[in-house]
């Protein structure tokens, strides 16, 4: 799923800036394999005299004994073994115990491979058509922006991760206001095709509850785009000459998730004496969003 990194900083702006979602923490190490030194399985204790069997594990006065190891290769069908229809006794009783023994296990084996097809198809990945390309800036419609940033970056940064899990593409685009020296806000993309599992339940329980621990952080959910859209953004600007503003329109369609951030910083140094306000950057990311996705075949 895809969380949006910090926008890269401004040599003349403040340096803090809003904590960024992380919908996907990296795991924690694995803890050690229980067993002896150097990982191996302790020793088992030795049998004694007189017992049953030289692989049998000693068993504690009052302790229930061990469990016995079960055959992994013996198939448990769900259905029961299918005996002699009602009516066929006289001669050959046993081999007909035998022969309805074998068709009892030939249909429970077809019905658990009939049962591993399904389970199968039920994990194909649903991308509804989408696809990654080699650059995602080449991709990105943000013409909206480019009303209120009409001074063209040049030279977005873009990378781009292609593997049997996962396509990944990430762009960063500075925004530019003609009389500006400098950036005068940053605009990021992300776009995810998760081909090996359904990325909705944590997608939804990231950015859905994102308010509940990050104070300040105002949470909406977009209709109309996708299967499920969610509306981060935090705004603790004063004029044009102080605070911040950030806003993400996070999008899951199926399998694929995709996020565009807005994020500026204001302060007394800044040529910018009208930026825009945060109402006007959602309806850009509304309508750039919408358009980027038809476009990568959504």
């Amino acid at each position: 799923m895809s969380t949006p990194p910090q926008p890269p900083q401004q040599p003349e702006q403040p340096s803090e800036a809003p904590a960024q979602p992380s919908a996907y923490p990296y795991p924690h190490p694995q803890s050690p394999a229980p067993g002896g030194p150097l990982g191996f399985p302790p020793a088992a204790p030795a049998t004694q005299v007189g017992q049953p069997s030289v692989y049998a594990q000693p068993t504690l006065v009052g302790q229930p004994a061990p469990p016995q190891p079960v055959n992994p290769y013996l198939q448990q069908g769900p259905y029961p073994v299918v005996g002699p229809p009602p009516g066929s006794g006289g001669g050959g009783g046993a081999g007909k115990a035998v022969l309805w023994g074998a068709v009892g296990a030939v249909l429970a084996s077809a019905a658990w491979a009939a049962g591993v097809f399904l389970i199968g198809a039920e994990d194909d990945p649903d991308l509804r058509g989408y696809s990654a390309p080699s650059n995602l800036c080449n991709s990105t419609d943000y013409s909206s922006f480019k009303e209120e940033y009409p001074d063209n970056d040049t030279s977005p940064t873009h990378n781009t991760l292609k593997d049997d899990a996962l396509d990944e593409g990430l762009c960063s685009i500075s925004l530019k206001k003609s009389t500006s020296s400098y950036a005068d806000a940053y605009l990021y993309s992300q776009l995810d095709l998760h081909k090996k599992t359904d990325p909705g339940p944590e997608f939804t329980a990231a950015w859905k509850n994102y308010a509940d621990s990050h104070t300040g952080y105002d949470v909406e959910a977009i209709t109309g785009i996708g299967d499920e859209a969610y509306l981060v953004s935090n705004d603790t600007t004063s004029g044009s000459s102080s605070g911040s503003l950030y806003a993400t329109l996070a999008v899951r369609d199926g399998w694929v998730t995709y996020t565009m951030s807005y994020s500026a910083y204001y302060s007394s140094y800044d040529d910018d004496t009208d930026p825009p306000t945060l109402e006007e950057v959602t309806g850009y990311l509304k309508t750039d969003t919408r358009t980027t996705l038809e476009d990568l075949g959504g």
